[in-house]
C-alpha cells in the first residue's frame, strides 16, 4: 500500500523552523475548522479589522496622477466582497475604502473568497462615506462613481455626466465608487459623484437584466481604468502574442 502525505504536511514539517506551534490533526478541530472547505491546514490568528478612515483620509495624492482607490458602499454578500477584493489587489488598486455601516466584515468567509487578497490590502472602514469622498474632492480627486445601464431616470435625476467606462481617461487620482448589489448607491453618495462610469452591453437587453452582479462588474470596471497605467503589461503580452 502507498502512503500518501496528508493535506498541509509540508506546511507541519515547516512550523518547527518557524517557532509555529503545530496542532492535532484536522479532524480534531473544533468549530468550522473541521468542515472539509480547507486546504487541509488552519492556523488561529487575531480577528482582521479595517483600520480606521482618518488614516487613509491624511494621505495626499502626491505626484502620482494615476492613484485609484476603491470605495464600496453597502456590499454585504461576503463572497462578493472577497471577489471584489481580489479583483482590486490584482488589478493594482491602492486602497480599499467600506462603508462602516450596513457592510459586510472582513470575515473568513471573505477572506477565502478573495484567495488570501484582504490579509494584504490596506482596508479602510468610513462611518460617513458621503463626507470622505467631499473632503478627498475638496484635496484635487476625482469621485467617479457606477451606474446600470443609462437609462431615462438616471438622465432625469442627475446632471452629472455618464460615461462608458471604455471612454474614462484616467489622469488624476481617482475614487471609484460602487454600490450596494441591489439598490445601488446612496442619495448621499451619489451626490458627490462628479462622474458615473457605466459596462455597456453588447445587445438589447430585457428588463431586470440590465446590471451585472458587483464583483463581474468590478474587475470590468478596474481593468478599463488599470489598463491604462504606465507599466501595465497588456503591450508586452501583445507583443508575445505576436512574436509567438
Amino acid at each position: 500500500m502507498t502512503w500518501r502525505q496528508p493535506r498541509g504536511w509540508n506546511v507541519c514539517l515547516a512550523c518547527p523552523h518557524a517557532s509555529w506551534p503545530c496542532g492535532p490533526p484536522a479532524g480534531t478541530w473544533p468549530g468550522s475548522c473541521s468542515r472539509p472547505v480547507h486546504q487541509g491546514v488552519c492556523m488561529e490568528v487575531s480577528r482582521l479589522r479595517p483600520r480606521p478612515c482618518d488614516e487613509a483620509a491624511d494621505t495626499s495624492s502626491g505626484d502620482d496622477p494615476q492613484q485609484l482607490w476603491l470605495v464600496l458602499e453597502g456590499i454585504q454578500d461576503p463572497r462578493n466582497l472577497g471577489a471584489v477584493m481580489r479583483s482590486a489587489y490584482f488589478l493594482g488598486v491602492d486602497r480599499v475604502i467600506t462603508s462602516r455601516r450596513n457592510s459586510c466584515p472582513l470575515t473568513p468567509v471573505v477572506s477565502k473568497a478573495s484567495a488570501g487578497a484582504m490579509e494584504v490590502m490596506d482596508v479602510f472602514a468610513s462611518p460617513d462615506l458621503a463626507s470622505f469622498l467631499q473632503a478627498k474632492a475638496q484635496q484635487g480627486w476625482l469621485v467617479v462613481g457606477t451606474v446600470g445601464c443609462p437609462g431615462p431616470e438616471i438622465s432625469q435625476s442627475s446632471k452629472v455626466p455618464v460615461t462608458s467606462c471604455l471612454e474614462f481617461i484616467w489622469d488624476r487620482p481617482t475614487l471609484l465608487v460602487l454600490g450596494n448589489e441591489g439598490s445601488g448607491l446612496s442619495q448621499g453618495v451619489f451626490a458627490t459623484c462628479q462622474l458615473l462610469l457605466t459596462i455597456l452591453p453588447g445587445r438589447h437587453l430585457p428588463p431586470g437584466l440590465e446590471s451585472l452582479n458587483v464583483s463581474v462588474a468590478t474587475g470590468i470596471l478596474l481593468h478599463s481604468i488599470c489598463s491604462q497605467k504606465k507599466g501595465f503589461p497588456v503591450q508586452e503580452r501583445g507583443q508575445r502574442l505576436q512574436d509567438s
